[in-house]
């Protein structure tokens, strides 16, 4: 083996070592027991249903799960100052209630529809006395990002952890079922939002802060199905390696996050074809869709200090399919 490669697997080790511990036991008294991620969760194809989009969690079935009564924290984001988009919900919502039982003051955006999704979370965490700010609002506008940004760090007090995480995804078999409308709203959710909000929070953050963008396997195996989201997953794919190399002197590390089929409020909103709902994930080497709350570790380790070495970096989470 060259020296490169060396370089590289040794690289790929320590990154593996880091999730492994961000998935460790949240308390250090507490064990927790080896499951089969075959059957941790449920395998069961999923029942065809729809929502109008954006859809709220609450009304899926089964809800998903985002760690509500499993993921425990042991301080590790401690008095840090987050922002999550897309936070009332999935992935999202995984990543605010695993931030916030790590020891971080919170801020979720969501679209003003998924008000129902975001107070559930805000109550859950406030009732473990947590600070939780609601900001809702449509980040296809340009000003309210700028707004978002500045809200978020006010409230807060400051704003350390960006996760860029919103997105706009409707499935459709042919380039021309896609309305200029659709391109233009999933390019302004996925791509223009997270250009406006990193832009305007990198002022305001300080050596040490921490972006993360949710990019997908469509970064590099595109869905023929999901062209025009793919198509925005692959440029946050090099908008985070891109950013992570002009911040560096900055002190302020980019890293992504690349889930493949995992059970959020995207997929009854029109991010399926029809009848397709009961194959989701079956195709997956775990057999399985994943659920949110098994991505909330890496969001969490990718906003913890210890890693700071790590930057320009996207981590895969699809079950075993290997696409990143």
């Amino acid at each position: 083996m060259t020296d490169q490669t060396n370089r590289r697997e040794l690289f790929k080790g320590a990154a593996v070592a880091g999730v492994a511990a961000a998935a460790s036991p949240a308390f250090a008294q507490t064990t927790v027991p080896l499951a089969d991620p075959q059957t941790k969760y449920t395998s069961q194809p999923f029942p065809e249903q729809r929502q109008k989009w954006p859809a709220l969690q609450r009304d899926m079935k089964p809800v998903p799960d985002c760690g509500e009564t499993s993921y425990r924290g042991s301080g590790r984001l401690a008095g840090r100052k987050a922002l999550v988009t897309g936070g009332d919900s999935g992935i999202g919502r995984a990543a605010a209630i695993a931030f916030s039982r790590e020891g971080a003051d919170i801020a979720i955006n969501y679209y003003p529809t998924e008000e129902p999704d975001a107070q559930d979370v805000a109550r859950l965490l406030r009732g473990e006395g947590r600070k939780v700010v609601l900001i809702p609002g449509d980040l296809t506008d340009e000003k309210f990002c700028r707004d978002l940004i500045a809200r978020a760090n006010r409230e807060l007090g400051g704003l350390d952890i960006l996760v860029n995480n919103a997105a706009y995804q409707q499935s459709k078999a042919s380039i021309a079922e896609i309305s200029a409308e659709q391109f233009d709203r999933t390019m302004k959710t996925n791509l223009y939002a997270m250009f406006h909000l990193s832009k305007a929070a990198l002022p305001l953050m300080k050596p040490g802060a921490a972006i993360i963008n949710t990019a997908s396997v469509n970064s590099v195996n595109p869905g023929e199905e999901l062209l025009d989201y793919a198509t925005t997953k692959g440029g946050i794919l090099i908008f985070t390696k891109g950013l992570a190399k002009q911040v560096a002197k900055q002190g302020i590390r980019v890293n992504a996050v690349a889930p493949g089929p995992v059970w959020t409020p995207l997929q009854v909103a029109g991010g399926q074809l029809p009848g397709k709902l009961g194959e989701f994930g079956q195709d997956t080497p775990l057999g399985r869709a994943g659920q949110p709350v098994e991505l909330a570790a890496l969001y969490v380790t990718l906003a913890d200090p210890a890693v700071s070495f790590t930057t320009g970096s996207v981590f895969g989470a699809n079950g075993g399919t290997g696409a990143i």
